[in-house]
């Protein structure tokens, strides 16, 4: 099943209720600021709805693979995720928000009775999101002179002798004797 939408039958308006759903959504990409998250394969979700007595709990998981590239090194690599599902539906748009709760934390129930779990799953996987995604936490980047993947070993550039410490040289040493007042 790749529909995301989930109809809530009649059983579950009973206070206490509770029922389980299950399927794929196909995700081509996921954006998160300047990154680009690819999904090749469906990611699975389940989900269990149940009736807290004024409103739905939807709580549940999605999971999948995304493949991404490396802030350090630009290489691509595959980057499992597993995000939490949770979602709050009134039954009826009547009811005051729930204690404790602001108005943008729950949404009210469509008269259709019909619940489009999308975006709960994105907001799942946005959160599971690294700030910056590395293909390893040692990874080396580039060299800012000869721009030579430093994982694959030294690139013999003369710029990273010269220091003497093994540190590639600061990116913005270039622009030392740049005019900038000139126009």
């Amino acid at each position: 099943m790749t529909d995301t939408r989930i109809f809530i039958p009649s059983e579950l308006f009973a206070p206490a209720e509770s029922s389980r759903f299950e399927g794929v959504l196909a995700l081509p990409f996921l954006e998160a600021g300047c990154d680009r998250y690819r999904f090749e394969e469906p990611l699975s979700w389940q989900v269990d709805v149940t009736n807290t007595g004024d409103a739905l709990l939807v709580s549940g998981t999605v999971a999948g693979e995304a493949e991404t590239e490396c802030a350090r090194c630009l290489d691509g690599f595959a980057l499992p995720l597993a995000g939490e599902v949770e979602g709050y539906f009134l039954l009826d748009a009547r009811d005051e928000s729930p204690e404790g709760m602001d108005d943008d934390e729950f949404d009210v129930l469509s008269e259709d009775h019909v619940i489009d779990l999308e975006p709960l799953l994105k907001a799942a996987l946005l959160l599971e999101l690294p700030l910056v995604p590395l293909c390893d936490e040692e990874c080396r980047g580039l060299c800012p002179s000869c721009g030579a993947n430093l994982n694959e070993g030294p690139c013999g550039c003369s710029s990273v002798e010269e220091k003497g410490d093994g540190m590639p040289p600061n990116p913005f040493s270039v622009l030392k004797g740049f005019p900038f007042d000139e126009k």
